[in-house]
């Protein structure tokens, strides 16, 4: 797993998954809920944000395809 306080990991955050993702972001929360110093708090809930910000963009783009495929099917014609 990625060190969650590192200021800025934009690029490394594209290569992970949605379930790489998702899994940082339980593992912040669970770290945020057990009670951290306020400095790495703030850090925590920063990478949490972008996190949360990755997986709904993801989500989003699952969405648009799915979408896609009903409308594309929807449009073909019938045999």
């Amino acid at each position: 797993m990625t060190e969650t306080t590192t200021p800025d990991t934009g690029d490394k955050d594209e290569q992970l998954s949605y379930e790489q993702a998702r899994e940082e972001l339980v593992e912040i929360v669970r770290k945020l809920e057990s009670g951290a110093p306020l400095e790495e708090s703030m850090a925590l809930w920063e990478r949490g944000e972008r996190l949360a910000a990755l997986c709904q963009a993801r989500l989003d783009r699952a969405r648009e395809r799915i979408e896609a495929r009903t409308a594309a099917d929807a449009d073909a014609p019938e045999d």
